[in-house]
C-alpha cells in the first residue's frame, strides 16, 4: 500500500480491505482471482495525489472468466423461488449495512467524497435490496384472452448474465444497491467498477462470496475501452445497464449489437425561480441540489443552471453566496468535511478550463474559480465552490456538462423566453421548480423536458419507487422503481389451444 495516512480508522479500513480482498483481487466465480494477464493498474487518492494500491486490470479473458461463472450459476439460481433469492439478497444488504462506515471511509479515501455522505451511501445502496425485495412478487405475466378457447399467458423470465457498468461518483452505493433489479429477477451479474473508484467494489467482493452461491455476483475491474468494452461486446451478455457519461454511453450503444441497454447518463439541469417563492429557501435548495456536500458537484442531478427571475436576483444571489462560503472543504476522511477533491488531475483541470472558459465569455465570478485555499489542500485536486452570474444562454458554462462545483444563474423576465432556454439543451434528467402558484408550477413540469422534475425541492430528495432517468441524450430507461425490476426480464408469450 503505497499511500500512507494519518487518520487511524482510514489506515486500518485499507488495510483490513486489502487483507481480505487478499490484495485487492477481483471476485469470480466465487474467488478472488488476479487479471489472468497479471496486469494490474493504479488507483489514486485525490485528495493527496498519491497512489493507494494497484488493481486487476482485467481484459477480455477474465470478462469470458466472468461470463462463463455467471452462466454457470444462471440455472440454479433463477430456478431458486423469488422470496429465496430474496433472502440472499438482503443477508448481503445486511452486511453492508454493517461495514458502512468502513465502506464510507474506503470511498471518502478513493474518490474524494467527504466520509459521512459515502457511509450514508453505503446504506442507500443496501436499501436498494430491501426495497426491490419487497417487489419481488410482483414479477408477474399477465393472460390474454383467445378466441375460441385456449389459453394464452406471458411469463417473464431472467436474461441470464447481465453487465452493470458504474461511474466514480457514488463508489459503494451503486455497486451494492445497483446489482439489486438484476439479482431479484433472476439473472446473475457481471459488477464492472468505476476505473477511478474500484476499492470498495473490490471489497464488496468478499460479500458476494459470502451471502451468493459462486458465479452469482462477479466483481471485475480495468478500463474502459478494453475490460468495458469487451464485456458490452461479449456475445452471451444480452442486458447491459450503465450509468456515467452521454460519450461512453454512446459508445456501448455502438459496440452492443442487438441487446436490451439501459443508460443513466448526464444532465444540465434547470432550477427555476419565480418572484413568488420564499427566496432563501429556494437558495438554499439551489446550493443543496449541486450536490457540493456529497460529490462536489460531480452529479448527474446537479442544478447547474439556476434561472432566478430579475425580482429577486440579487437577493438570490447573496442568499446563495451566504450559504456556499458555509461549505467546509477538507481533507475527505475527516468527519468535519463537507466538500472534498474531484477525482483526478484530468478532471481538475478540465473544469478549470471551463471556469477560464466562462471568464472569457464573459460570466462574472462572484466567487471561488481556482483551488481551494489551505496547506492542507495544497496536492490534492481541491477547487473552491465557484459561481458565476451575469451568465448567458449561449455560454459554454451554461450548456455544457461541467460535473464539478460550478454554478451558473442565469437571469430572466419573459417565461416563455426561460423556457424556451431550459429546453434549448441536449440533456434532459432533471428540472427544479420553484413557485408559489400550483397551476403555473404543474403547467412548467409539463411543459420542462426532463424525465424527472422537483417542484419547491432539490435534487438532494429522490426516493425509492419513484421512477428516474432522463430524455433525449439524458438516457434511456428508468431506475429505482417496478419499472425498472421488470426491464431485467424478458416477456415469454405462451398459447396453450385445447
Amino acid at each position: 500500500m503505497a499511500l500512507q495516512l494519518d487518520d487511524p480508522f482510514a489506515l486500518q479500513v485499507l488495510q483490513t480491505a486489502e487483507q481480505e480482498t487478499q490484495g485487492w483481487k477481483m471476485t469470480i466465480g466465487g474467488k478472488f482471482v488476479a487479471s489472468r494477464s497479471g496486469r494490474t493498474m493504479a488507483t489514486l487518492n485525490p485528495a493527496y495525489d498519491q497512489e493507494i494500491t494497484q488493481v486487476p486490470a482485467g481484459d477480455a479473458q477474465d470478462i469470458q472468466d466472468a461470463v462463463d461463472a455467471g452462466k454457470a450459476a444462471f440455472p440454479a439460481w433463477s430456478r431458486l423461488h423469488v422470496d429465496d433469492r430474496v433472502r440472499h439478497c438482503k443477508q448481503f444488504a445486511s452486511a453492508v449495512r454493517e461495514r458502512a462506515r468502513a465502506f464510507g471511509m474506503l470511498d471518502a479515501v478513493d474518490s474524494g467524497n467527504p466520509f459521512l455522505p459515502m457511509v450514508d451511501d453505503a446504506r442507500k445502496g443496501a436499501g436498494l435490496h430491501d426495497f426491490f425485495g419487497g417487489l419481488g412478487m410482483e414479477i408477474k405475466g399477465e393472460t390474454i384472452p383467445t378466441p375460441g378457447g385456449g389459453l394464452d399467458y406471458t411469463r417473464p423470465q431472467p436474461f441470464g448474465v447481465v453487465a452493470r457498468i458504474i461511474p466514480y461518483n457514488h463508489p459503494i452505493s451503486f455497486a451494492a444497491g445497483k446489482i439489486a433489479p438484476a439479482l431479484v429477477a433472476g439473472n446473475t451479474v457481471i459488477l464492472k467498477a468505476a476505473d477511478q473508484t474500484p476499492l470498495s467494489a473490490l471489497w464488496m467482493g468478499k460479500l458476494a462470496q459470502e451471502f451468493f452461491p459462486p458465479g452469482v455476483l462477479n466483481i471485475v475491474t480495468g478500463d474502459g475501452p478494453t475490460c468495458g468494452g469487451a464485456l458490452v461486446a461479449h456475445k452471451d451478455v444480452r442486458r447491459i445497464a450503465f450509468t456515467g457519461s452521454v460519450q461512453t454511453g454512446l459508445a456501448i450503444t455502438r459496440s452492443a449489437g442487438i441487446k436490451t441497454l439501459s443508460l443513466e447518463l448526464g444532465g444540465k439541469n434547470p432550477l427555476i425561480v419565480f418572484p413568488d417563492v420564499d427566496v432563501d429557501k429556494a437558495a438554499a435548495a439551489a446550493v443543496a441540489g449541486m450536490n457540493f456536500t456529497v460529490s462536489q458537484g460531480q452529479s448527474c442531478g446537479s442544478n447547474s443552471r439556476v434561472f432566478v427571475h430579475s425580482a429577486v436576483r440579487e437577493r438570490f444571489t447573496d442568499a446563495v453566496m451566504a450559504r456556499a462560503a458555509r461549505i467546509a472543504i477538507g481533507l475527505p476522511e475527516q468527519e468535519s468535511t463537507q466538500m472534498g477533491p474531484v477525482i483526478s488531475r484530468r478532471h481538475y483541470d478540465r473544469v478549470m478550463g471551463y471556469i477560464q472558459g466562462g471568464k472569457a465569455e464573459g460570466a462574472r465570478l462572484l466567487r471561488g474559480g481556482g483551488h481551494a485555499p489551505g496547506d492542507a489542500l495544497r496536492q490534492g485536486y481541491f477547487i473552491d465552490v465557484t459561481i458565476f452570474d451575469q451568465v448567458r444562454h449561449a455560454m459554454t458554462i451554461a450548456r455544457d456538462e461541467i460535473f464539478g462545483p460550478v454554478m451558473a444563474i442565469l437571469e430572466w423576465d419573459d417565461e416563455a423566453s426561460m423556457l424556451e432556454q431550459v429546453n434549448d439543451s441536449d440533456y434532459g434528467l432533471c428540472a427544479n421548480i420553484w413557485t408559489n402558484d400550483i397551476s403555473r408550477a404543474m403547467r412548467l413540469a409539463d411543459a420542462v423536458e426532463a424525465g424527472y422534475v422537483w417542484i419547491n425541492g432539490h435534487g438532494g430528495k429522490r426516493f425509492k419507487g419513484a421512477p428516474f432517468g432522463g430524455f433525449k441524450d439524458s438516457g434511456i430507461g428508468r431506475e429505482h422503481s417496478i419499472g425498472e425490476l421488470m426491464s431485467y426480464t424478458q416477456i415469454k408469450n405462451i398459447n396453450v389451444a385445447y
